[in-house]
C-alpha cells in the first residue's frame, strides 16, 4: 500500500510532467491584466471562473454552467449561471486591454479564469482607458 507522502509525489510528478508538455495551466500560460487574468495559449480554455472580491472572498464558477452573457456598456456585464446571475460593474469592460484582448470577449472564449475587484487604491491609480473592476455581485 503507498503512503499519501508517495501518492502526493506521484501527483506533482504527473502535474509537472503535464505543464511542461502543455496540458495543464500553469503560471506562465496565464498573463496578469489587473483586472483579470487571460489565457495565453490559442487553445487554453479555463475550466471555472474565479471572482476575487475585495474582502478576500473568492466565488468560484464553472463555465459549462455559463447559459448567457450580456454586456451594456452603461451597465456592464452581466453572466447568467444556472440559478445564479453575476453582475460585474466598472469601467472599460470591454475596451481592449491589448490588441485582440478584451475582458467581455474573454469571458466568452473561456480565456478568463479570473476577476479581480479592485480596491479603492488601484481604482484611483487606474490609468484612464484601463479596465477597472469596481464591484462583483453575486446573486
Amino acid at each position: 500500500m503507498q503512503s499519501s507522502a508517495d501518492l502526493l509525489d506521484r501527483d506533482s510528478s504527473y502535474l509537472q510532467t503535464l505543464r511542461q508538455a502543455g496540458g495543464a495551466e500553469s503560471p506562465e500560460s496565464e498573463d496578469d491584466l489587473g483586472a483579470f487574468g487571460w489565457l495565453r495559449g490559442q487553445r487554453e480554455r479555463a475550466v471555472m471562473l474565479e471572482l476575487r472580491h475585495k474582502d478576500g472572498r473568492i466565488t468560484g464558477l464553472g463555465y459549462a454552467w455559463l447559459e448567457r452573457a450580456e454586456f451594456n456598456p452603461s451597465d456592464g456585464i452581466t453572466l447568467y449561471f444556472l440559478g445564479k446571475a453575476v453582475k460585474i460593474t466598472g469601467s472599460n469592460l470591454n475596451a481592449e486591454t491589448r490588441p485582440n484582448v478584451r475582458l467581455f470577449n474573454g469571458i466568452l472564449r473561456h480565456r478568463v479564469p479570473w476577476i479581480q475587484e479592485a480596491d479603492q487604491a488601484a481604482v484611483m491609480r487606474a490609468g484612464q482607458g484601463a479596465t477597472v473592476v469596481e464591484r462583483i455581485d453575486v446573486k
